[in-house]
């Protein structure tokens, strides 16, 4: 059970790029269907901002696979459970995503990494696919553009220059 609680954690962080409080309390009712897709609809996150977020088909089926196997309907996704296996009621805190995340890379022997570096890894990982900067502003939910450019660490590339696209 921790090992389909763990995976379903990390799935979501890394696909989703989602804060770890968002996480923490996140509930079965913000998993919708919008436009064709999974979601998580009406998140409200840091600042009260509201957004919604596409779920990458992986990051769902480990989402599934962990509610299944917690018999989880209503209420909070991540919830604590028992060292005998049993899922409890009560969600897990912040602490214990970042606990989860910590020890996962541990074993990974991966030193220094925490939820918050999965997020940036995700922001990365879009830019690099070729994702538009505000849509990924939009999936992390920053206010400021400018917060997003440094989540990315964007260095100017000259033997690739954007200007080269320009077809006139």
């Amino acid at each position: 059970m921790i090992g389909k609680r763990t995976y379903a954690i990390l799935s979501v962080l890394v696909y989703c790029a989602i804060r770890r409080d968002d996480l923490a309390r996140l509930e079965i009712r913000h998993i919708q269907e919008r436009e064709g897709r999974w979601v998580i609809a009406d998140l409200v996150g840091k600042r009260g901002r509201v957004r919604t977020i596409p779920i990458r088909h992986a990051a769902k089926a480990a989402l599934d696979e962990w509610l299944a196997a917690a018999t989880i309907r209503p209420g909070f996704l991540c919830r604590q459970l028992l060292r005998s296996g049993r899922v409890l009621d009560q969600r897990i805190s912040s602490w214990t995503v970042w606990k989860t995340v910590v020890t996962a890379a541990k074993e990974a022997e991966i030193n220094h990494l925490g939820p918050h570096d999965l997020r940036r890894t995700s922001a990365k990982f879009c830019r690099k696919a070729g994702g538009d900067i505000e849509q990924i502003q939009k999936l992390l939910g920053h206010e400021d553009i400018s917060t997003t450019v440094l989540y990315l660490g964007t260095k100017q590339d000259i033997r690739q220059a954007v200007n080269d696209r320009i077809s006139l």
